[in-house]
């Protein structure tokens, strides 16, 4: 009988192989002309607000994979490790992909980001306890999403003299999106019933079922039509 760990090196190989043939040489970022003549202070809380907005309201898909990533630990700090693996993984390929060295189209970034949501969900039904490797899984899915933010900002465009404050504060005001959502879900599902003996059958089934439903009909609804 197969390990969990060894039916997982099939997912990890497969999911590496997904992302190595959606790599592809890419162009430059285009431009935002108005942020180039802006102050500096004006980039920072441009982008910020724009990273911050691509959470919270409009990052649905996001929301629900950060919820999932609450939902097999009660430990705040488990959880902010999840984050961070997270966080790190999404700004290498944001960074890469607005530079033009990495691209992916977003008809192949979506489908897989909706299936990184249902993994997830998946995975806390059939676990207990996080595992090691879900720290690795977070980290891969996180460089899909970052293609995916990529895409947010070609549409926005930036600064030439201020790329990388551009994208350093993009990326905070994500990361602050994501910390939100994770300290709401902590302080009023987590930490109060967290401990309950009646926590995993009605609460992280269910919810897990619903997000891996939604993610589900995602995922074909992005591969089919």
């Amino acid at each position: 009988m197969k390990t969990a760990l060894q039916q997982s090196i099939p997912v990890k190989a497969f999911a590496c192989s997904l992302l190595l043939l959606v790599v592809l040489p890419a162009a430059a970022h285009p431009v935002n002309i108005a942020m180039e003549k802006a102050p500096t202070q004006d980039v920072v809380w441009f982008y910020m607000k724009m990273g911050i907005l691509h959470i919270i309201p409009n990052g649905f898909d996001h929301i629900l994979f950060v919820v999932s990533l609450c939902l097999l630990s009660n430990k705040i700090k488990v959880i902010l490790w999840q984050a961070t693996a997270f966080t790190m993984a999404h700004s290498v390929t944001l960074a890469l992909s607005m530079k033009g060295i990495i691209a992916a189209p977003p008809p192949v970034i979506e489908p897989i980001i909706s299936i990184s949501i249902v993994f997830v969900a998946i995975e806390n039904m059939l676990l207990s306890e996080l595992k090691p490797w879900r720290v690795i899984i977070v980290f891969f899915f996180g460089l899909v999403h970052g293609m995916g933010f990529a895409s947010a900002l070609n549409e926005v465009g930036l600064p030439r003299n201020n790329f990388y404050t551009s994208i350093l504060s993009f990326n905070a005001g994500v990361e602050l999106g994501q910390i939100a959502i994770i300290l709401l879900v902590f302080f009023l599902l987590i930490n109060p019933l967290g401990k309950k003996v009646f926590f995993r059958k009605q609460v992280v089934y269910p919810l897990s079922a619903c997000i891996a439903v939604i993610a589900g009909y995602w995922t074909i609804e992005r591969l089919f039509m």
